[in-house]
């Protein structure tokens, strides 16, 4: 697998506080793919992304996913997480290459574990997600997309097509010097359970998600 500079084990030239460690092939069942691990000396964050196939350094196939403990390992039906992940990972083998970088610290928009679960205590109560943070609080989004564009740009990719339906992380790459060439939907069938969730992005944090339209039914 190359990148702009050639071998991956070759860095580029660092440009942001994130240092990567190790580069280690990493099998799933969806392909093959290198993790490459980064440490975020800014946050003190590890950070790793999943490379799949060779990338090169134009319009590369992207999704900056969030941490979601809840969504990604037991699969909780609150959020479209876990399934957001499992088709990016999807989408990026079946393209023949990209990357999925994974980021820690982003658990529940940058509040933590522990916040929010009892964000979620208090949506089971009548809340919804911005109003949950705000009771807490805590911040409605406080994740920061700097060390995914750091990661990058080491990678040496200048532009990408972003998997996402948050217009915010399009905008922070962009202002970060990646360029985004296309927004990529990445959309998940909502079910009773996150109906009201993913309404709420759409509504008060302007997540473009067109299909909840077609499943006015749900509660």
């Amino acid at each position: 697998m190359t990148d702009k500079v050639g071998v991956l084990g070759k860095k580029a030239p660092q440009r942001t506080g994130v240092e990567r460690v190790v580069n280690a092939p990493l099998p799933t069942v969806y392909g093959k793919f290198q993790a490459v691990g980064y440490l975020d000396h800014d946050r003190g964050d590890e950070q790793v992304a999943l490379v799949h196939g060779d990338i090169g350094s134009e319009n590369v196939l992207v999704r900056l996913h969030s941490e979601c403990l809840t969504g990604d390992a037991f699969g909780s039906q609150h959020c479209e997480c876990g399934d957001q992940l499992d088709a990016a990972l999807r989408a990026v083998v079946k393209a023949g290459s990209g990357i999925v970088v994974y980021l820690r610290g982003h658990e529940g928009r940058g509040i933590g574990l522990l916040a929010k679960l009892r964000a979620m205590a208090l949506q089971a109560e009548g809340l919804d997600t911005v109003e949950a943070n705000l009771a807490l609080g805590l911040p409605v989004d406080s994740r920061d997309y700097g060390v995914a564009a750091g990661i990058f740009h080491d990678l040496g990719v200048n532009s990408v097509r972003l998997m996402s339906n948050n217009p915010r992380k399009r905008e922070a790459l962009e202002r970060h010097g990646i360029e985004v060439t296309e927004t990529v939907p990445l959309l998940i069938t909502p079910c009773e359970s996150n109906i009201t969730y993913l309404r709420t992005k759409r509504e008060r944090l302007d997540h473009v998600l067109p299909h909840l339209d077609a499943v006015a039914h749900l509660s």
